[in-house]
């Protein structure tokens, strides 16, 4: 399956819905990337530039975001996704690079990625 990038500024306004957490396996543990960097799972959810649609997404990066509040605008950098089947299930993996607060208010940065690293976590469906 390959990679397709989003255009986050067509999407229209993105909050924090759900606070960034660690992304498990069905263990419990912290699920890693390829070069053994921790993947956090924040989600999202966007409103249409028109109309009154809204759409959740869970998005995985590396490392946690920081000073994001549940509600609270974010933008998101290099934000794409990826299409997925496995054993009759299927879905879409969402990634980005960084999730910021859009406010600047105590909004860190996310760690950046390791060079090369983006679509390389292996078990990330």
């Amino acid at each position: 399956m390959e990679d397709k990038p989003i255009d986050v500024g067509r999407l229209g306004t993105i909050r924090c819905l759900i606070a960034p957490e660690p992304r498990t396996t069905p263990e419990g543990e912290q699920r890693r990337d390829r070069e053994g960097n921790p993947l956090w799972i924040t989600g999202l959810v966007v409103r249409q530039l028109e109309g009154r649609r809204l759409d959740e997404i869970h998005v995985t990066t590396v490392g946690p975001p920081q000073g994001l509040t549940e509600g609270g605008e974010v933008k998101v950098a290099n934000l794409w996704a990826r299409d997925w089947a496995l054993e009759g299930r299927t879905g879409t993996t969402y990634r980005a690079d960084a999730i910021t607060s859009a406010t600047g208010s105590g909004g860190g940065a996310a760690p950046a990625p390791a060079a090369g690293s983006r679509g390389k976590s292996g078990g990330d469906s």
